[in-house]
C-alpha cells in the first residue's frame, strides 16, 4: 500500500524549504565551500583558477583600494608556490587562516595568513646537515632546500597532512633527497617521517650498475611540485642544468605509510630526459592519468608494434602515464617528427608545463580531451588524451594541433586556464588569452593579450573569481623590484592594477624569483621572494 503525506506537512516544508533558501542557510547552485589552495595551481588539472574567490573585482582592484598589506620574512628565497587553509585550529592559539611557505633554506612555516605571525616553523635537516649547495648551477642558488611547491590532504593524519621534499648534505659532503609529511598545525613529522629517496630501475643508461640505472640524490633537485592523486605521492626529477649522469625518473609513495610504491623511469637505456616544468607539478585528470612534459633526451626512434619505443626511452615527449596493478606504466605519448633534432640543439618541451584542459564540447557535440603544453621551440601543443598520437618521423600530423607562430618567445612557465581560454606567458613577450573555435580548434591569434611584456622566464599567471564577469588574471615580472600585476582575464588589454603605480614605492614587495606563481586566497594575493612573500589585498 502506498503511503501519503498529508496535504498539510507538504506545504509546511515547502515554506520552511522557502525560508531556509531566503535566510541563505541552503544555498541553492551555491559554489561549494573553499577549502583552500592545497596543490600546485590550485587543481590537479592544473589551470590555476580559484573559482571561490569573491573578495577581489574588476571594481576594487586598483592602486587607490589594493595594495601591499605586509611581507613576510623568511630565512630563504621562496621558490614553492605558498599553499593556503583556511580556519586551521592550531593547539593552543585558536583558529587561524594559515599560509604554508617553504624556503630553499630548508624550512617548512606555518603563518598567520591574515596577520604574517609564525603559528609554527620546522626544519626538515636532519642534525649536523645543511641544505644543499648550488651543485655548479646556477639554476637553483646559492642553495636548494625546498624547490617543488607542496601538497596538503586535509584528510590525512590527525589534523591533515602537507608533504614536502627536501634536499640536504651532511658534514662529509653526502646529499640527501627526503620527503617528509607534516602535521599542518604543528609541523611534527607523521606516518614515520621522513624517508630518503632512493630508486633502481632496470636499464644500462646513465649511472648504471648492474642491469639497473641507479638514483643519485646528488645529481637532482625536486622542481617540479608534488602530485598527490588516489593516495599515492608522486615525485619528479630534474637535474642540475644538464650536468650527466641523470636520467628521467617518477617515483611515486603511499601517502600514509611513505612507503615506495612505484618507480617510473623515462630514458633508462640512455640519458637525461630531465621533468623541469618550470616548477609546475605534473597533471592529472578525472580517470587517473599523469600528464607532464619530458626534457631533451634519448628518444628510440624504433618503435615496437605497438609504437612504443622499443628501449623505453621518451626524452622531448608529451607523457602520459597510468598507474595499475600497483605499478606507473607509460600509457600514451606524444614526440615530433624532429625530436632528435630538438633534443640535441637544447630546444626540448621540458622547460615548460602541462596542463589538462577541461573537457568542451564544440559546435557538433564533440567532446574534446586535451592536454596542452608549450616548451623552448614556442610552439603550442594540443593532445587529444584518448590519443595522444605517438611518434611519426615525417610529420607531427597525427597530434591534435600544434600552433605555430603564437608565442614570442620561448615558454619557460606554466598556462592557465578559465571560461575556454589558455593563457600563457613566454618569455620576452605578452601574456596571451587562445581561445577555442567552434570547431574545437586553438585560435592561433590570441583574444586579447597584455600590454606589459614579462622578461625571463615569462610569467605562470594565477585567476581567481567566482563569476565570469570578475575574473582576473595575476601574473609577476621577475625583476628587481619583482612587479605584481592585475589584469582583466576577459580583456587582457585592461589593466587593473600593478604594484609600481603607487607612489613612493608603497607596494615594492621586494626582488623577483622565477619560480613565482601568485597565491589568491580569501581577498589576498601571495607572491614568493627571495626574501619571504609580499601580501596583497584591499587596504584598510
Amino acid at each position: 500500500m502506498r503511503s501519503f503525506l498529508p496535504a498539510r506537512i507538504i506545504l509546511l516544508s515547502v515554506a520552511l524549504l522557502s525560508v531556509l533558501i531566503s535566510q541563505r542557510k541552503i544555498l541553492v547552485g551555491a559554489t561549494p565551500a573553499f577549502t583552500g589552495v592545497l596543490t600546485y595551481h590550485n587543481d590537479n588539472l592544473r589551470t590555476g583558477r580559484n573559482s571561490s574567490e569573491t573578495s577581489l573585482t574588476l571594481a576594487n582592484v586598483n592602486s587607490t583600494t589594493f595594495g601591499k598589506l605586509f611581507v613576510i620574512p623568511t630565512d630563504g628565497k621562496v621558490d614553492a608556490q605558498p599553499l593556503y587553509v583556511p580556519n586551521v585550529s592550531i593547539p593552543g592559539n585558536g583558529a587561524h587562516n594559515v599560509l604554508f611557505v617553504a624556503s630553499e633554506h630548508g624550512t617548512v612555516y606555518g603563518f598567520d595568513a591574515d596577520s604574517g605571525s609564525t603559528l609554527w616553523h620546522r626544519t626538515t635537516l636532519a642534525t649536523g646537515e645543511s641544505p644543499s649547495d648550488n651543485r655548479g648551477c646556477s639554476q637553483v642558488a646559492p642553495e636548494i632546500g625546498v624547490t617543488s611547491t607542496p601538497v596538503i590532504d586535509l584528510t590525512a593524519g590527525p589534523h591533515g597532512t602537507i608533504y614536502v621534499v627536501a634536499m640536504s648534505k651532511n658534514s662529509a659532503s653526502q646529499y640527501h633527497q627526503r620527503l617528509h609529511a607534516l602535521d599542518i598545525t604543528t609541523g611534527i613529522e607523521e606516518f614515520g617521517g621522513p624517508v630518503d629517496v632512493a630508486a633502481k630501475y632496470p636499464g644500462t643508461g646513465d649511472n648504471s650498475q648492474g642491469g639497473f640505472v641507479i638514483f643519485d640524490p646528488k645529481q637532482y633537485k625536486e622542481r617540479a611540485g608534488l602530485l598527490l592523486l588516489n593516495h599515492i605521492l608522486y615525485t619528479s626529477w630534474a637535474s642540475h642544468c644538464d650536468f650527466r649522469p641523470y636520467t628521467g625518473w617518477i617515483i611515486s609513495y603511499n601517502q600514509t605509510t611513505l612507503k615506495q610504491q612505484s618507480v617510473l623511469n623515462l630514458t633508462p637505456n640512455g640519458s637525461e630526459g630531465a621533468i623541469w616544468a618550470a616548477g609546475a607539478a605534473p597533471a592529472a585528470d578525472s580517470n587517473g592519468s599523469i600528464y607532464f612534459l619530458l626534457a631533451n633526451g634519448t628518444f628510440d626512434t624504433t618503435l615496437n608494434a605497438k609504437g612504443f619505443p622499443e628501449n623505453g626511452d621518451y626524452g622531448n615527449a608529451i607523457m602520459k602515464l597510468s598507474f595499475k596493478n600497483s605499478l606507473l606504466a607509460v600509457a600514451d605519448y606524444f614526440n615530433m617528427f624532429n625530436t632528435v633534432s630538438e633534443s640535441n640543439a637544447d630546444q626540448d618541451l621540458g622547460s615548460g608545463g602541462a596542463m589538462v584542459v577541461p573537457a568542451f564540447k564544440d559546435s557538433t557535440g564533440v567532446l574534446h580531451y586535451l592536454v596542452v603544453g608549450a616548451g623552448k621551440d614556442a610552439h603550442i601543443y594540443l593532445a587529444n588524451r584518448t590519443n595522444m598520437g605517438k611518434f611519426n618521423p615525417n610529420n607531427n600530423n597525427q597530434l591534435y594541433q600544434q600552433v605555430n607562430g603564437a608565442l614570442g618567445g620561448s615558454v619557460f612557465s606554466a598556462p592557465a586556464f578559465a571560461k575556454g581560454r589558455i593563457y600563457y606567458g613566454a618569455v620576452g613577450d605578452a601574456i596571451k588569452a587562445f581561445s577555442f573555435n567552434t570547431s574545437g580548434r586553438l585560435n592561433s591569434t590570441p583574444a586579447s593579450a597584455t600590454s606589459t611584456t614579462f622578461p625571463y622566464p615569462g610569467a605562470t599567471p594565477s585567476i581567481s573569481g567566482s563569476t565570469a564577469k570578475n575574473l582576473i588574471l595575476w601574473a609577476t615580472e621577475n625583476t628587481s623590484p619583482a612587479v605584481l600585476h592585475a589584469y582583466s582575464a576577459n580583456n587582457l588589454g585592461v589593466e587593473l592594477y600593478n604594484s609600481n603605480q603607487a607612489a613612493g614605492g608603497r607596494d615594492n614587495f621586494g626582488n623577483g624569483n622565477k619560480f613565482i606563481t601568485p597565491t589568491i586566497a580569501n581577498g589576498k594575493v601571495y607572491v614568493g621572494t627571495t626574501k619571504g612573500v609580499g601580501v596583497f589585498g584591499l587596504l584598510p
